[in-house]
């Protein structure tokens, strides 16, 4: 029997506040140069809430296809997770609009994460001995370079379709500020030079103020996209909110919201972690800032990852029409 999704109950007030100003939206949500999605459009707890979905639309396609009435991007989370074969891409691309694109997000193989033995396909996972978590570093060569060349033929389609927004890596919080990592950064941009990549750091060694300029430097060098943060800035695991652009191309939001006690919690669920909903005024401090963006780049992608029932749709289509003011 499949688990089903606990839903917390949010706050009545602010949901209210959060949906009315969600309403106004454009479909799709769109204000000027900045597109605006959500991290994943398949979650459990969204799904469960009824605030998204029609009833009835069950199938991959209908519920991808009801998305892109609302939202112009989105972000693929399921990457990370396992190695997805190309046609999955090939019916993304074709259940979209034309102007319709997806980041997604770096297999750990890319990234340094410990790769998930148990989602691989047969072959590697018999490789790699079936089960269990191994860091790239530690595995065979010829095995790392096999599991990132079927993630990159995932990308393919996307590529070929002009659907690709961008190559999202997601570092590790163990990823810190060292030459060796600085090097890592250098060789992801030569690896995958002929896409858009845009980095996103979670140790804040990296936004230290002795050494930020130096980084942003390293990024533009490398023409690798800077991702700006809003998320909890405390002592474990948190990142300022600087917002800079690296590359003209593209400036990339992502938004974690302000959970410290689910963000801080050892062990949390994804749900725990990014139980949050914006409020209007909290969303309203973000306008100049993305505005910034918007003017010293030519495409911005606002992606609330706050993926618990419909908050991160509300997030979105609620900055969306506080830009639009």
């Amino acid at each position: 029997m499949t688990k089903k999704a606990v839903v917390p109950a949010p706050d009545p007030e602010l949901l209210a506040r959060a949906t009315e100003l969600a309403d106004r939206a454009l479909e799709p949500a769109r204000a000027g140069r900045v597109l605006f999605g959500t991290a994943g459009w398949t979650d459990k707890t969204l799904i469960a809430s009824g605030r998204f979905y029609p009833k009835g639309k069950s199938s991959a396609e209908e519920r991808l296809r009801h998305y892109a009435r609302h939202f112009s991007m989105v972000e693929v989370d399921a990457t990370y997770y396992a190695l997805l074969p190309p046609a999955t891409a090939e019916s993304w691309a074709a259940w979209t609009p034309a102007d319709f694109c997806f980041d997604v997000k770096a297999h750990p193989i890319v990234t340094g994460h410990p790769v998930d033995v148990g989602r691989l396909p047969a072959d590697l996972k018999q490789a790699l001995g079936g089960e269990g978590r191994v860091y790239p570093d530690r595995m065979p060569r010829e095995i790392a370079d096999e599991i990132e060349r079927r993630f990159r033929a995932l990308l393919d389609p996307l590529v070929a379709s002009g659907k690709l927004g961008c190559l999202m890596a997601q570092f590790p919080p163990w990823f810190t500020a060292t030459r060796g990592n600085a090097r890592r950064l250098e060789q992801l941009a030569q690896r995958f030079s002929d896409l858009r990549v845009a980095v996103e750091f979670r140790h804040k060694s990296w936004l230290m103020s002795e050494r930020r300029q130096r980084v942003f430097d390293l990024l533009r060098a490398q023409h690798l996209s800077y991702v700006c943060v809003d998320e909890p800035d405390v002592e474990r695991g948190g990142v300022p909110p600087w917002v800079e652009v690296t590359t003209p191309a593209l400036a990339v939001v992502r938004f974690h919201g302000h959970n410290v006690g689910g963000w801080q919690k050892r062990g949390a669920s994804v749900h725990e972690r990014f139980d949050y909903l914006y409020s209007p005024e909290e969303l309203s401090a973000w306008r100049e800032p993305v505005r910034r963006l918007s003017r010293e780049a030519e495409a911005v992608h606002a992606v609330f990852n706050n993926c618990v029932q419909n908050f991160a749709v509300l997030g979105a289509k609620g900055l969306s029409v506080i830009l639009e003011k």
